[in-house]
């Protein structure tokens, strides 16, 4: 049961105000001049094996989450390198080092702030498209053992495949990208991983406004050695985001809200997901 007007009860509050001064201001916020590359910008900023560097900080709100119905906080930076191999093929890569805030699930007695367990994933792919239209890169995953407490991250180091294959039709840009980490060395007293993750997006980018797009991209997770009933995690829901500058550095802000349909016990009822992107094209 939630403790109203408690401090937890205060933070979700002020935490769901922040959400939307963000989701309205993206909403908000003008469309910058419609020069050439506005458009294509903002389908950079939706394909996960663009030729481009860049630093997304996307900042995840769980809310409802363990027995006292709390409030988990989760930062991915997620640095993303692409590097060039020959005249056909690039090479990225993408690291997601989360900083997270994890409430009491009913054996601890405070709150952990701390890193959990950074992901290394590399891209094989073709930089042109297929003759279809269709983008896509294939690799490896790495899950390192980094967590800087127990509760923090799930105390092995994993290795999977991954792919990502998407395509761009018009204003829209719609795909998928998976991965399955199975871990390779575990600490003593920790469970063996088996963990499952696709992210499908579909995105409409507006014509008469450069740079703006409304996005659905739920990361759907199975955990395989959980219990029957307890192994997946099926968001649902809705953003919208908006290509802009701050100067000449041109940042993509995003804010969505996703709803849990399928969860565990104990995981988050909903979250509100804001982002901060910098873009570096060439």
């Amino acid at each position: 049961m939630k403790k109203y007007g408690s401090e937890n009860t205060i933070r979700e509050f002020s935490s769901r105000g922040l959400a939307a001064m963000l989701l309205g201001a993206c909403c908000a916020w003008p469309a910058v001049a419609a020069d050439d590359d506005t458009a294509a910008l903002a389908k950079a900023a939706q394909n996960p094996v663009a030729s481009m560097i860049s630093l997304p900080m996307q900042f995840n709100m769980n809310f409802g989450a363990g027995p006292e119905d709390d409030l988990q906080t989760v930062l991915n930076i997620q640095p993303v390198v692409p590097f060039s191999l020959g005249e056909n093929w690039n090479l990225i890569t993408r690291t997601i080092m989360p900083v997270i805030s994890q409430p009491d699930f009913g054996v601890y007695s405070k709150r952990e702030n701390g890193i959990g367990d950074i992901q290394f994933s590399t891209f094989l792919s073709p930089k042109e498209p297929t003759s279809g239209g269709w983008i896509w890169g294939v690799g490896a995953i790495a899950q390192l053992d980094t967590a800087t407490d127990d509760r923090l991250g799930q105390g092995a180091w994993g290795l999977g495949p991954t792919a990502v294959a998407l395509r761009m039709s018009g204003p829209w840009v719609y795909g998928a990208l998976v991965n399955n980490v199975w871990s390779v060395s575990e600490d003593g007293d920790r469970g063996k991983v088996n963990q499952f993750l696709v992210q499908p997006f579909l995105n409409y980018n507006f014509p008469s406004s450069p740079g703006r797009y409304l996005t659905f991209s739920p990361v759907i997770t199975a955990n395989w050695e959980a219990e029957s009933g307890q192994q997946w995690l099926v968001p649902l829901g809705l953003g919208i985001g908006q290509i802009t500058r701050l100067g000449k550095q041109p940042v993509n802000l995003q804010a969505a809200f996703y709803y849990n349909v399928k969860r565990p016990d104990g995981a988050p009822d909903y979250q509100v997901r804001l982002q901060f992107q910098f873009m570096y094209p060439k």
